[in-house]
């Protein structure tokens, strides 16, 4: 068995752990292989051995991977920031953004996309000056702005955690985004159901779970680096 595979099992096993403490089902839990750092050859690996939800947060890289990786199966998340000059390149090779945090970058996706495309809305939920994100107190008013928007469906909420070992600030912060979105699923606003919670990556993903999250964003603790050798 490769390392890459033992990576995946490890992560599959912690997931499974997550869910049996808080009572969720597995299949609620969508795990995005973050290839930002590995070259398109480790990124069908991962594909081969099942995980076809991949992140990347750059359009060169984006773009290049996509044009090797042809398969249907596979479905595209854009995690990181995206300049507004920039969508036009990305727009069509993604099923999801993961990074909508400004009403500028709404007029350019809605300018430029042929079809409307699953977003979520980046919150800053720490209220680190370091992250971007819509600022909680007003999410809503933003929420409600992107309404006419018909190019745009707000299917949840994002975030970034601290960097931090320290598990009482990590469910704080995930706690809230799910309160967050269960307050404005509760909105019932067409455009914007926000049933899902991206949030957790590869140090915080099984307390992320353990608070709602939906989908996980998991970089290097699932797909390694390029200089380990044989996988």
């Amino acid at each position: 068995m490769g390392k890459l595979q033992e990576r995946i099992q490890h992560i599959e096993r912690e997931i499974q752990a997550a869910c049996e403490r808080s009572g969720r089902n597995r299949e609620d839990i969508t795990v995005i292989a973050v290839t930002k750092q590995v070259s398109t050859e480790r990124t069908k690996e991962v594909i081969d051995l099942g995980i076809l939800h991949v992140g990347e947060n750059r359009p060169e890289g984006l773009l290049a991977k996509r044009q090797d990786i042809q398969s249907s199966a596979v479905c595209w998340h854009y995690i990181g920031n995206v300049q507004s000059r920039k969508v036009k390149d990305v727009i069509h090779d993604i099923h999801c953004l993961h990074s909508l945090d400004r009403i500028s970058l709404a007029k350019e996706i809605q300018k430029r996309a042929s079809a409307p495309i699953d977003c979520f809305v980046q919150v800053n939920v720490s209220g680190e000056q370091s992250k971007s994100g819509v600022s909680p107190d007003e999410l809503r008013a933003f929420l409600q702005q992107l309404a006419t928007f018909d190019k745009i469906r707000v299917i949840g909420l994002m975030t970034m955690a601290p960097f931090t070992e320290d598990q009482d600030v990590l469910k704080s912060v995930f706690s809230s985004l799910r309160q967050l979105r269960d307050e404005m699923a509760a909105a019932n606003m067409e455009h914007a159901p926000c049933t899902q919670l991206s949030m957790g990556m590869s140090n915080d993903f099984a307390i992320a779970i353990e608070e709602g999250a939906t989908h996980v964003r998991i970089g290097t603790a699932l797909v390694g680096t390029e200089s380990e050798g044989e996988q």
